[in-house]
């Protein structure tokens, strides 16, 4: 299957240098990781809460396509009162 990741430039960064140390693909190093951590039963289960008006909310103009905003909108712990943003 094909598909489309977001990945940190640090971690596409060591995959990348990881897949030249072993002659390999980036894709065949992130499936052999994802399949390393699928497998690892110890591997802990990282629950996000659910995204609600209550807690965290989408502010009007954010990119959903720009994961950089999405990330920086997170990061700021964004939320809304009444449907108007926190921080005005």
């Amino acid at each position: 299957m094909r598909t489309t990741l977001t990945i940190p430039d640090p971690v596409y960064r060591q995959a990348k240098a990881e897949a030249a140390r072993r002659g390999a693909t980036v894709g065949s190093v992130v499936e052999a990781a994802l399949r390393a951590y699928l497998e690892d039963s110890s591997a802990p289960a990282q629950i996000l809460p659910p995204l609600t008006r209550s807690r965290t909310a989408l502010r009007p103009g954010v990119d959903l396509d720009d994961m950089s905003a999405v990330w920086e909108m997170v990061d700021e712990g964004a939320s809304f009162r009444d449907g108007a943003d926190a921080r005005r």
